[in-house]
């Protein structure tokens, strides 16, 4: 029998003696339930202060919160940042609130505001991909890449260059930094083009039909940005609205690429750089999807996919995932050359193009725009998802307060006129992050989580497949 003890790491035991001392304060219990609701935060907002609910007509303070009975006087707010790489838990929130708007906007969601009949509107998953800036490493579907080896998914190699000295870096972030430009002026172009496919002026078109997309940025191993989008055809009045006859999947599908082709921004020459306009590459991909899983794809399969790269940004690329102040610190970092390169021709152009801001967002390898947007004909908004939680916990809070004041025989809240009552709260910032012993509640608590989630993922793809039988 092998009785040898294995020593747990180094971290852990720190956890461990650190949820010791947690656990004789003798506040662990309360504390776990603040990280809770946190959603397991990785790096949480302190809060003190206070709040007090007074009966104007008299004085009377009836009841009065404060960070002071909290454990460690804090209150824990969730930090809420979308990457995943910064916190997992905030970010799934995201990436589930960015589900559920993609989602509403393809099968439809009452409660969100959009019909049901918007299923039966033409609909496509798009994807607009970077150019080429030089041959890269890949995994082509039949044969071996290009230096004649067969590489294995995963191998560091791939999306690197075959030739990083013939390598156009300067092209590569330049796209990058204009493509939220490239982007506005394709949806610019899909309307004309989609008009004249159909016969119509600009005006009798805008009559007729709208376009509406959610979309969503992803990077390629080759450090280029590319997008994927949901584009729908509605009627005049949006989702409420049915689209005319003439607009089918098949137009929408030629007036994407016909779009993609003419886009184009212009870049003015700088120092020993031409001019160039910067295009979309070949390679554009687009998919009819199915309502109750007919189709190439189904609704369940392009929402969960948004969501999924809603909150990456270019991790793929072994990038740091902050800002850069100062170029000195790129040698900091322990970065794969190609995506060194990349960030260094950041701040080599950065003096050329000064108002592209490329210095600044050399981390993204010059990608300056939002991850995930929409039109707004499209859906709910992430605003609107994030207002219902804050409206839901708010009753919830009023509830309990109500129950404590009917408890001390003070008057019930719902029968007190507004203006009887005043609330007094100031909250000041106190700091971030958990201890060692915190860190591994919130690991646990978000695990939890996260396996909650996926079962309620799995049900609702289950009800889907009954519908479509159905």
């Amino acid at each position: 029998m092998n009785t040898t003890k294995v020593l747990p790491h180094e971290a852990d035991r720190l956890a461990l003696a650190d949820l010791a001392r947690l656990a004789g304060r003798g506040d662990l219990p309360k504390l776990t339930e603040q990280i809770r609701r946190t959603g397991g935060c990785t790096n949480p907002i302190h809060l003190k202060g206070f709040r007090t609910l007074t009966h104007a007509p008299t004085g009377a303070v009836w009841h009065r919160y404060s960070t002071e009975h909290e454990p460690g006087h804090r209150l824990k707010v969730a930090c809420g940042n979308r990457r995943a790489s910064r916190c997992p838990s905030c970010a799934r929130t995201y990436s589930a609130d960015t589900f559920h708007l993609i989602r509403a906007g393809l099968a439809g969601d009452e409660s969100k505001g959009v019909p049901t009949s918007v299923r039966s509107h033409p609909r496509v998953f798009a994807t607009l991909t970077a150019p080429s800036f030089g041959p890269v490493h890949n995994r082509p579907d039949k044969g071996s890449c290009r230096c004649g080896s067969a590489h294995p998914t995963g191998s560091p190699l791939l999306g690197t260059p075959l030739d990083p000295e013939r390598y156009d870096y300067a092209h590569a972030v330049l796209w990058n930094n204009h493509a939220p430009d490239l982007w506005r002026r394709f949806t610019i172009y899909l309307f004309r083009v989609m008009a004249k496919m159909a016969g119509l002026y600009q005006r009798e078109f805008k009559e007729q039909a709208k376009i509406s997309f959610g979309k969503v940025a992803e990077y390629q191993r080759r450090g280029a940005v590319h997008f994927h989008a949901v584009i729908r055809i509605d009627g005049p009045d949006g989702t409420d609205s049915p689209p005319p006859a003439w607009a089918t999947v098949a137009l929408l599908d030629a007036a994407i690429r016909a779009a993609a082709r003419r886009a184009g921004v212009p870049v003015e020459a700088a120092g020993d750089l031409p001019a160039r306009v910067l295009r979309w590459g070949e390679q554009v991909d687009v998919r009819p999807i199915g309502a109750f899983g007919s189709g190439e794809i189904s609704e369940q399969a392009v929402a969960s996919y948004v969501a999924k790269y809603a909150t990456k940004s270019a991790e793929t690329t072994e990038t740091v995932d902050r800002r850069i102040l100062e170029r000195h610190e790129i040698e900091r970092h322990d970065l794969p050359e190609h995506t060194r390169r990349l960030i260094e021709a950041c701040w080599d152009l950065d003096g050329l193009y000064p108002d592209r801001l490329l210095a600044h967002w050399s981390h993204m390898l010059g990608f300056r725009g939002h991850f995930s947007s929409k039109s707004p004909s499209y859906s709910t908004t992430l605003g609107a998802l994030r207002h219902v939680r804050a409206d839901f916990r708010a009753d919830q809070a009023r509830q309990d307060l109500r129950a404590r004041l009917l408890a001390a025989g003070l008057p019930d809240l719902d029968d007190l006129p507004e203006a009887e009552t005043l609330v007094v709260a100031h909250w000041a910032f106190a700091g971030a992050g958990n201890s060692p012993g915190e860190s591994m509640l919130a690991a646990s608590i978000a695990n939890d989580i996260r396996a909650s989630r996926e079962l309620a993922r799995e049900a609702l793809a289950d009800l889907d497949d009954e519908e479509g039988e159905w």
